[in-house]
C-alpha cells in the first residue's frame, strides 16, 4: 500500500484552501491537501481515483490515518466548491474531466508546454525528395537496415519540434551536429542563428565538447564549418535570470533571437522551466530537444521528456500536428559483449532477478556486484576501495591534472543523507586520502568540489565541479574549474557560490556527466528515491566498469519499481484533449 505523509505545508495549504472558501469542507481540505502533497513529490496533478488505495498520514500523527469520500461523491463535492474550477477559471485547484486536480500554476504550466510543442509540430513540408541529396551527404544509406539517425534529420528539417531520445553512445549529439550542419547548408548563405543549451553548466560543457569533437571529424565547407556554433549555455543563463525575481529576461514579450535551439539532457528540465523556454521562442524557430528518455525525471515537478515521448511506440511518430519523437537504439559505445550495455537493459526492462545474476555471474568484466559489508566493517572496506579508485587523482600534481583523473572514478550514491550517503562517504574518502598525503604525495592535496548555486557574476553554475588548493600563505585558497581549450580558471575559494565535496556524489547530480569506472553505494533498506530511473542513470554514468555494493533484495525491489508522476501531458499531446 503506498503511503502519503502529509506535511506543515500541506495542513497549511489545506486550512488557506477551505478558509477562502468559506465553509467547512472535510472532502476539499484533503483534496487541497493531497493535491500540495503530490506537487512536492513530482507530480503535475492529484488523480483522485488514485488515492482511494492509499493510505494517508496526517501532519499531526496522533490524529490517525485519513480518509477520502467516494469518488463520485467526492467529485461532485469539488464541483460545487467556489476554490475549485474547471480548466480556464482563475481558482486555486482547477479539476478537469479525468478527475485530475492541479494547482492553478501546475495547470497553466502544463497548459503552456503542450500548447508550445503542437504549435510546433505541424509537418512544414512532406516533401522529403526536396532535401534527399543533403540527406545522402550526411546519412548516406547503408543496406536494407533503418536508419535512424537519418529518420531524426529529416523529422527536425520537416518540423520545427522534434526530439531525439537514445541512451548513452546512440550517437545522439553526432547526429544533432550533422543536423545542424544540414540546416546551414539548406539555408543557401542565409546562416540561421543556431543556439546550443543544457540544464546544467557540467552538461553544457560535455555538450560543447561532444559538438565539436563532430565537427572535426565531418567533411565540411568552410562557410558551414564557420557557422557552425560551439558556444552552450545553461538553459537558465540562455533565458537571462533577472536577479530577486522569479521570471528571465527572454519570455513570451522578448523571445530568444535564434532560429535553431538545442538542448540536450532535456530530462532533467522540470515542467516550469519548459514552459518558459517554449514561451521564449518565437513561433518559427526550430526546436531539437535531446536527451534519454529512461532517465531520472527532473528534480523539481514533472517529467517532460518521459511524457513527450510516452506517446512514441516507434521509431518516428509522422502523423502531422503531434511530435516527433525518434528513439535511437543502436549503441556504438556497448557491444554485445558489454556487461554494462545488458545489465542497463535489464534493469529498464524491470527484471531485477535478471540484473542481479548477471551482475554475479562474473561473465562480463566490466560490471560487478558486491554485497554490502556490514555496519561495523563498512568504513574500512570502502577506504580500501576509495584508496584504489582515486590513487591517481591522489598523485596528480597540478590541478588540470586532478580534474582530468576525476573523470576516470567516482562514487554514486542514492542519498546524500545516512551511512550510506554522499555526506558520509566523502568523510571516509576524505580519510582515506591522508594515506597519501602520509607517503609524500604532497602536504594539500587536492580536494575536488562541485558547486551547488548559480553566481552568474563569477560565471559558476550547479554542477560544475572544481579542485581547491593552497596557491600560497599570502592568496589562501584557490579553486580551478576547466575551462574551453584546457584553460582552467582560477578563483579564490571565499568567492565560490555554495559549493560541497565531490568525491562522491548523489546520482542526481551526475545527470550529464559520464565517468570510466563507478562505484555505486546501496543502502541497505528501501527507499522513495530508489527506483529503476536512478540505478538505469547510475549504471550507464560508467563507460568502462560500474561496481556495486548493496543488499540484493533492496536492488531488486528498486529496479521493480518506476517513478510515477502524474500529469495530464500524455493526454493533451496525443490524445487531443484540449483543457
Amino acid at each position: 500500500m503506498n503511503v502519503i505523509q502529509l506535511s506543515s505545508l500541506d495542513h497549511y495549504f489545506a486550512e488557506f484552501i477551505t478558509r477562502i472558501e468559506g465553509r467547512p469542507c472535510g472532502g476539499l481540505w484533503i483534496a487541497a491537501a493531497l493535491a500540495s502533497a503530490v506537487s512536492c513529490r513530482g507530480s503535475v496533478c492529484l488523480e483522485l481515483s488514485g488515492v482511494s488505495d492509499c493510505r494517508i498520514d496526517p501532519f499531526l500523527p496522533e490524529s490517525g490515518p485519513l480518509q477520502v469520500p467516494e469518488l463520485e461523491y467526492w467529485l461532485e463535492l469539488l464541483a460545487g466548491c467556489a476554490t475549485v474550477g474547471t480548466p480556464g477559471e482563475y481558482t486555486p485547484l482547477v479539476l478537469d474531466a479525468a478527475g485530475r486536480l492541479y494547482l492553478h500554476r501546475s495547470w497553466d504550466y502544463e497548459r503552456r508546454v503542450a500548447e508550445g510543442i503542437l504549435a510546433r509540430s505541424a509537418l512544414l513540408t512532406d516533401d522529403a525528395d526536396g532535401f534527399a541529396a543533403a540527406l545522402d551527404r550526411y546519412f548516406p544509406l547503408a543496406g536494407d537496415e533503418a536508419d535512424l539517425q537519418r529518420e531524426a534529420a529529416q523529422a527536425a528539417l520537416s518540423r520545427r519540434f522534434t526530439v531525439i531520445s537514445g541512451g548513452p553512445g546512440t550517437g545522439k549529439t553526432s547526429t544533432v551536429a550533422r543536423i545542424l550542419a544540414l540546416l546551414i547548408e539548406l539555408a543557401d548563405g542565409a546562416s540561421p542563428v543556431i543556439l546550443l543549451a543544457a540544464p546544467t553548466g557540467k552538461a553544457a560543457m560535455r555538450l560543447k565538447q561532444s559538438i565539436s569533437q563532430s565537427v572535426e571529424l565531418m567533411s565540411l565547407s568552410e562557410t558551414v564549418r564557420s557557422a557552425m556554433p560551439l558556444e552552450v549555455a545553461t538553459v537558465h543563463r540562455l533565458l537571462g535570470v533577472i536577479p530577486g525575481q522569479s521570471g528571465f529576461r527572454h519570455n513570451c514579450s522578448n523571445n530568444l533571437p535564434c532560429d535553431v535551439l538545442v538542448v540536450d539532457e532535456a530530462s532533467m528540465i522540470d515542467l516550469p522551466l519548459m514552459a518558459r523556454l517554449l514561451e521564449a521562442l518565437g513561433a518559427d524557430t526550430r526546436i531539437i530537444l535531446l536527451g534519454d528518455r529512461d532517465q531520472l525525471a527532473s528534480v523539481e515537478a514533472g517529467a517532460v521528456m518521459s511524457d513527450i515521448c510516452a506517446g512514441s511506440s516507434h521509431a518516428t511518430i509522422a502523423t502531422d500536428g503531434r511530435p516527433a519523437i525518434i528513439q535511437l537504439t543502436k549503441s556504438y559505445r556497448f557491444s554485445d559483449q558489454s556487461g554494462i550495455g545488458r545489465l542497463s537493459c535489464l534493469i529498464n526492462s524491470g527484471d531485477g532477478m535478471g540484473a542481479l545474476e548477471l551482475l554475479k555471474s562474473g561473465i562480463y568484466s566490466d560490471v560487478c556486484w558486491r554485497c554490502l559489508p556490514s555496519e561495523g566493517t563498512f568504513a574500512e572496506s570502502f577506504k580500501v576501495a576509495a584508496r584504489e579508485g582515486f590513487a591517481a587523482y591522489a598523485h596528480a600534481d597540478s590541478p588540470a591534472a586532478a580534474l582530468e583523473e576525476l573523470e576516470h572514478f567516482r562514487v554514486l550514491a542514492p542519498h546524500r543523507e545516512g551511512r550510506h550517503g554522499v555526506v558520509a562517504l566523502n568523510r571516509l574518502v576524505e580519510s582515506a586520502m591522508l594515506t597519501f598525503r602520509s607517503v609524500g604525495s604532497g602536504d594539500n592535496p587536492l580536494l575536488p568540489v562541485m558547486i551547488t548555486g548559480n553566481n552568474y557574476d563569477l560565471g559558476l553554475y550547479n554542477g560544475d565541479t572544481g579542485v581547491l588548493t593552497d596557491a600560497g600563505a599570502e592568496e589562501g585558497q584557490a579553486v580551478y574549474f576547466p575551462a574551453s581549450d584546457k584553460v582552467l580558471r582560477q578563483f579564490s575559494a571565499l568567492r565560490l557560490p555554495p559549493h560541497e565535496t565531490a568525491f562522491a556524489l548523489t546520482v542526481h547530480k551526475t545527470q550529464g556527466s559520464e565517468f570510466d569506472k563507478v562505484l555505486l553505494i546501496l543502502p541497505d533498506q528501501l527507499s522513495d528515491v530508489l527506483s529503476r530511473e536512478l540505478l538505469y542513470t547510475a549504471v550507464t554514468r560508467a563507460r568502462k566498469r560500474v561496481e556495486i555494493w548493496g543488499d540484493e533484495d533492496v536492488f531488486c525491489r528498486a529496479v521493480e519499481r518506476c517513478i510515477e508522476r502524474r500529469s495530464g501531458l500524455v493526454d493533451r499531446l496525443w490524445k487531443g484533449v484540449q483543457s
